[in-house]
């Protein structure tokens, strides 16, 4: 599968939410003066990711570059904020390992999908869920009072849980589609 890109509204909010990912992790870092930012920020890099997806579909701009750009976009703007959440002392460390191991797994499954079988392997319900559950943890970690970060270990359960629900999901479909034949060389003979 050979990838084009093309600059589309969807896929421009997707380039911008990737540009503000590091402005987000700096202001984590720095903490208390600006995590009001910070959380303006973050709930603007979700926001965003939704408005792209409904303007993708609502005026027919999907695009297979941005199939596979907006994933790896909200992978790294989950992983970047749990790794810095947990740099400034507000997340455990399983949190972040949990999540990068998962995603590591999900982008190398894909890309040998891709490579192997030339087919992509789209966000499913179970993954948005997810994705939405992580989201709520992460925002309500911008407001938990310091005496309080012990309760990120349970905020986090619900949406480890989910997460690891939509891991298996997507290795069940990883596996249906590894068994179909290749479509590339079904075009070839």
């Amino acid at each position: 599968m050979k990838l084009r890109v093309v600059l589309t509204i969807p896929n421009l909010l997707t380039l911008i939410r990737l540009l503000a990912i590091p402005v987000l992790a700096r202001l984590i870092y720095v903490g208390k003066p600006y995590d009001l930012v910070a959380f303006l920020l973050f709930l603007g890099i979700w926001l965003t990711d939704m408005l792209d997806g409904y303007i993708a579909r609502k005026f027919n701009q999907i695009t297979e570059f941005g199939k596979l750009f907006d994933p790896f976009v909200d992978k790294l703007f989950q992983l970047t904020t749990a790794v810095m959440m947990c740099i400034v002392g507000k997340l455990p460390l399983w949190v972040p390992l949990v999540i990068g191991v998962k995603e590591l797994a999900m982008i190398l499954g894909s890309l040998f999908l891709l490579r192997e079988n030339d087919k992509v392997v789209y966000a499913r319900w179970y993954g948005k869920a997810a994705t939405v559950l992580f989201v709520a943890a992460f925002a309500s970690l911008f407001f938990l009072p310091e005496n309080a970060y012990w309760l990120s270990h349970y905020i986090f359960i619900p949406p480890m849980a989910m997460s690891l629900f939509a891991y298996v999901c997507y290795g069940i479909n990883f596996m249906k589609l590894r068994r179909q034949p290749d479509s590339r060389s079904e075009t070839k003979t």
